[in-house]
């Protein structure tokens, strides 16, 4: 068994949560669209994610669209009640599976009631606005419009707490001072950190950083040097790149997705995996300019 306790536990809102959580953008389709391949399996793999303690399931119902938001509920509704499910809006998507933002009060309202519906909830625990930026990475913009919208709708108690997604420190100051922000979703990984400075600032205001694609999403991590320290250790290189993130500061919530039940073990066992010091230290460096052959 598992035991998740071990890589820590931080405040999430007004909830505490195990660091290590689950991210539920796969139980879609192939490109986070349509029905998933076996809906029985991605059922399975949300069963096994509650049996091991996981307490913290990040998704949206732009994913599917709808489809992984309705699976949840079936699997998991009524839910425990140290379950926090957090969401994301501002995007919707195209019939040809692209991704569009979808930025007015109108589009964000309608989100999240969409949200409401398909989770079978009164209230979302923690709604992030994804903003658009570069897909992937953020772009400087006011996020006035929207972010006030949604202040509107937790002011309704439709939210409970707010956060952001794709966002840069100015935006996250500016979202702050509109409504409380507990928790920032931007991409950082082992070979992705350009948010350093973000991730320790927002540790010192308390407020969880939750690294979307911590394996590097769509184009999994590749580095000579993380597959010799994984051969080193007896781990997965995965394993060693989520093991590194629960290192680099305690206000960072991990939400490796997956569709299947064995992969979430291989992930989730990465709570247990300590690292010496002396490998955090040549993990630390990867990030460094390197050869491209090296990566």
């Amino acid at each position: 068994m598992i035991d998740l306790a071990r890589a820590g536990t931080f405040q999430l809102g007004d909830r505490v949560v195990n660091r290590m959580g689950y991210g539920a953008m796969q139980l879609a389709g192939p490109g986070v669209f349509g029905p998933p391949r076996d809906r029985q399996a991605a059922i399975a793999v949300l069963h096994a994610a509650m049996d091991a303690g996981v307490n913290h399931i990040d998704t949206s119902d732009f994913y599917g669209p709808h489809v992984t938001n309705q699976v949840i509920r079936e699997a998991l509704h009524p839910y425990a009640d140290d379950l926090v499910i957090v969401t994301k809006v501002g995007a919707v998507r195209g019939a040809d599976a692209s991704w569009q933002p979808a930025q007015s009060a109108d589009d964000l309202t309608r989100a999240v009631h969409d949200n409401l519906r398909n989770l079978g909830l009164d209230r979302l625990d923690v709604v992030n606005l994804r903003l658009m930026g570069d897909i992937h990475a953020p772009s400087e913009g006011s996020l006035e419009a929207p972010f006030s919208a949604l202040a509107k709708l937790r002011e309704q108690g439709l939210i409970r707490h707010l956060g952001l997604s794709n966002a840069t420190a100015a935006q996250i100051a500016e979202a702050q001072a509109i409504a409380p922000v507990v928790c920032v979703q931007n991409q950082y990984n082992l070979v992705h950190r350009d948010d350093d400075a973000l991730l320790d600032a927002l540790a010192t205001q308390g407020i969880a950083y939750v690294p979307f694609f911590p394996l590097g999403g769509f184009n999994p991590i590749q580095s000579n040097t993380l597959s010799a320290i994984a051969l080193d250790i007896g781990a997965s290189p995965m394993q060693v790149a989520l093991a590194w993130l629960l290192t680099r500061s305690p206000n960072l919530l991990l939400i490796p997705g997956t569709s299947g039940t064995a992969h979430l073990t291989e992930n989730l066992a990465a709570a247990t995996l300590a690292l010496p010091l002396e490998v955090k230290a040549r993990l630390d460096a990867i990030a460094v300019v390197q050869p491209a052959g090296d990566r």
